[in-house]
């Protein structure tokens, strides 16, 4: 694909029509000069805090309302970033039970200091959301702590965290309060016993017997920090498979992997009642499709059944802000809603429930305000589930270009074949490219392996460009690299392979 077409394509923003209701004229006149900013962000999450920056750094005058007291939302303090840090330390911890041995490190012993672990992350929390701040006084972002609510369209009341209450002012108000937790019928989290994502990164000892409802992203992750540590996992899931959304070759290897580390796992299974009389927790279980019931004990039990949009208490029904039936607010492609002046990016939108893809939205959706063109393709939003291996995926999966009727090709590369890996020792996994039949242009890659979340950014350019398998087939990657496994699998592809 050309530059300049590429230039044409981002002049406006891609959102699939499937998400979008609302295709009205944006203008909207200032209600007086005392409106004393811009643009008021109510939220301070990755979108929101990245969409007040920019809007900072385009001019506006901003302010960013935060409940919480600290910047970063729910990825920073109690999700993306907090997890990363406990699946890396246990990862550490496994190598040197498992693998350092036969790398010429031996020692008489190893244990975990579980204390110390949770020192590291909450050291990293805090460095992380103290830079947060830091940005908002170079860029001249106002920020207020505590729970806003709207009076008005362009008036939000907020009762800080201090105890008082103000009133902030905005032309153009950006929701981006993010999700919470789904709860479960029957289901109370007190994050002792039964636990969201959140207890589940505070725990003061390591349960031995952990049960996980919900075999996604986030499941999977906590269920491989705990069973590196010593837990017995067992994920409870009521579809027939693990994470729906993964390329189906793909996620059959990827569960071979994380039965290989003992977690274990019930599919096609719902929980019918949860026990907390006495000293551990008694599920109920039966078969998704009904039948006979059984019992499963554990000492901790982690719902993570996925998430939804938080909107409870923000007075949108006061101002008239349309939402759908799953509480998300119902957006035009420059994520206005039908309030003027009422924009909403993030999770509280329809796509993708990724903290990079609200990311995108709030630099878009501030580019919109400030008379610019913003760009967020929700169709080459990269996912990434940072469990080891890592499993990493853009565009479509296999299934998904079936259902379309493309005529296409694949082209696969196993890890195990790759010099980098087998020189590390870690060479589980492959690479996997569709590309369309005729034209060669990649549809989707899904790579399963050791920093895959790294890996697949390639394959997102690729994609944001139109390449081809053999583009990428073409292009030297350096030698020994995990990365020459993407360039072979796009020789596959397209021709043959080198290495295999």
């Amino acid at each position: 694909m050309a530059i300049g077409s590429l230039a044409r394509r981002k002049a406006s923003t891609i959102l699939s029509s499937r998400y979008l209701k609302y295709s009205f004229s944006l203008s909207r006149g200032y209600a007086s000069g005392s409106d004393e900013n811009d643009v008021v962000v109510i939220g301070g999450g990755p979108g929101g805090y990245v969409a007040a920056i920019k809007a900072a750094q385009l001019g506006l005058k901003t302010t960013c309302i935060e409940k919480r007291g600290t910047l970063g939302g729910t990825c920073l303090n109690v999700g993306c970033i907090p997890s990363k840090a406990l699946l890396h330390s246990s990862h550490m911890y496994h190598e040197a039970q498992h693998s350092f041995a036969s790398h010429g490190v031996k020692f008489s012993s190893v244990e975990v200091d579980l204390p110390a672990m949770m020192a590291q992350k909450d050291k990293a929390v805090a460095g992380l959301t103290r830079g947060i701040e830091g940005l908002f006084k170079k860029n001249k972002v106002n920020y207020v702590k505590g729970y806003g609510k709207f009076l008005s369209p362009s008036e939000v009341s907020v009762d800080t965290v201090e105890g008082g209450n103000t009133i902030v002012k905005g032309k153009n108000i950006i929701i981006a309060t993010g999700s919470d937790v789904k709860s479960l019928p029957g289901l109370t989290i007190d994050e002792k016993r039964i636990v969201s994502s959140t207890g589940a990164l505070a725990l003061t000892e390591i349960p031995k017997k952990l049960v996980v409802i919900g075999a996604g992203y986030i499941g999977l992750e906590m269920g491989s920090v705990w069973g590196r540590l010593g837990s017995e996992v067992t994920v409870v899931e009521f579809a027939s498979d693990i994470v729906p959304t993964m390329d189906g070759e793909v996620r059959k290897q990827f569960q071979r992997s994380l039965e290989k580390q003992k977690m274990k796992f019930m599919l096609k299974t719902k929980v019918v009642s949860v026990d907390t009389v006495g000293d551990s927790v008694k599920l109920t279980l039966e078969p998704a499709a009904g039948g006979e019931q059984t019992t499963l004990e554990a000492d901790v039990v982690l719902v993570s059944a996925g998430r939804v949009p938080f909107t409870s208490g923000l007075g949108l029904d006061k101002i008239g802000v349309e939402t759908d039936k799953a509480g998300r607010i119902l957006v035009n492609e420059r994520f206005a809603s039908n309030v003027p002046g009422v924009y909403a990016i993030g999770d509280v939108i329809p796509g993708p429930m990724l903290a990079h893809k609200a990311e995108e939205d709030g630099v878009a959706c501030v580019e919109f305000i400030a008379g610019k063109e913003g760009h967020v393709d929700y169709d080459l939003v990269p996912g990434v589930c940072y469990t080891h291996p890592e499993v990493a995926s853009v565009g479509k999966t296999e299934e998904q270009v079936k259902a379309l009727g493309v005529d296409y090709r694949v082209g696969k590369f196993p890890f195990l074949a790759n010099s980098r890996a087998k020189a590390i020792d870690d060479a589980e996994g492959i690479v996997k490219v569709i590309a369309e039949k005729g034209t060669d242009k990649i549809l989707g890659v899904h790579i399963m392996s050791s920093n895959a979340g790294e890996l697949i950014h390639e394959a997102v350019l690729a994609l944001n460009y139109g390449a081809s398998s053999e583009d990428i087939a073409r292009t030297c990657h350096a030698h020994p690299t995990m990365s020459e496994a993407l360039k072979e699998a796009a020789m596959a592809t397209y021709d043959k392979a080198i290495h295999m």
